[in-house]
């Protein structure tokens, strides 16, 4: 008993102030894509492929950046669709990418992986602040 009466003080003041808590699953309301492609003359372009999607959701209680493949159009069956974190840390880029790490073009360090991130996560952020049903078009973020 004295657990759940812990747990209810530490979750309830974040629960009415509106905060998101680590066991949040987030509605499709709370999602929110940016299409993404790479520009001509782009050399730091961190992905293998030349576009996609950067998603805002939030996760275990922050909001959490992600570059989404695009899916292919031709296919008959949709293909699991590859995803990454776009992040500044060092351990969400290395450990949380393992299972699509083929999405991130090869880097001699973390310190390159983390420079190369870094705008795209500036970006993400900026598109967590949109409002749900934005049309951002080229530029605007």
């Amino acid at each position: 008993m004295p657990a759940i009466a812990a747990t209810l003080a530490v979750v309830a003041p974040l629960v009415l102030a509106g905060e998101k808590g680590l066991f949040h699953f987030p509605g499709a309301d709370e999602v929110r894509l940016q299409k993404l492609s790479r520009a001509d003359n782009e050399q730091e372009w961190p992905f293998t492929v030349s576009s996609g999607y950067l998603a805002c959701v939030w996760s275990a209680g922050k909001r959490m950046v992600m570059f989404l493949e695009e899916p292919a159009k031709d296919e008959a069956e949709p293909a699991r669709m590859r995803k990454v974190f776009v992040s500044v840390n060092p351990f969400e880029l290395t450990l949380g990418n393992m299972a699509d790490r083929d999405l991130i073009v090869p880097m001699d360090s973390v310190e390159a992986l983390v420079k190369r991130m870094a705008p795209f996560a500036a970006l993400g952020e900026r598109l967590c602040d949109q409002p749900q049903g934005s049309k951002i078009r080229q530029g605007e973020l």
